[in-house]
């Protein structure tokens, strides 16, 4: 979708956008995925998330907040609320992830591609939420964007 998408725009497949829009696309992908059935991603999530382990509605709310911080990743818009979302649930993600697999060794379910998945928690999990600091970090320090891109 993303190579599609910046041939259409730019004439060209292989761009730096495109690799932004393979980052959001994904993000998109993905929340859209758990939001099938939030009740069962729910119930998946709560075995690793930390935050959803301390405040259950965090579980609801991430799919909603992924979905919106990538799209709006992909359109190039609200910086000051895309950013701070994708830097938060990617940061908790990561470190619930890594806790989890890589600490605790416990062998769980990855509620990342929804709540019916056979996926094992780990390396796709980890992946994703790395993706989401990375493409936040990215349009924070974006040449020519400097500070002001929170106020885009």
């Amino acid at each position: 979708m993303a190579l599609a998408t910046s041939m259409a725009a730019f004439g060209d497949p292989f761009t730096v956008q495109a690799l932004k829009w393979f980052i959001a696309f994904s993000m998109t992908v993905l929340a859209m995925l758990k939001l099938q059935n939030v009740e069962t991603f729910s119930a998946m999530f709560l075995n690793y998330d930390l935050l959803a382990r301390r405040w259950v509605p965090y579980s609801y709310i991430y799919p909603f907040a992924e979905a919106l911080a990538g799209v709006l990743m992909i359109a190039g818009v609200a910086h000051w609320l895309s950013i701070p979302i994708a830097l938060t649930i990617g940061s908790i993600g990561a470190v619930s992830v890594f806790k989890a697999v890589y600490i605790d060794r416990r062998e769980l379910k990855c509620a990342c591609v929804g709540g019916s998945s056979n996926v094992p928690l780990g390396f796709v999990s980890l992946t994703e939420n790395l993706l989401m600091i990375g493409m936040a970090v990215w349009m924070l320090v974006e040449p020519g964007s400097g500070h002001h891109a929170l106020a885009r």
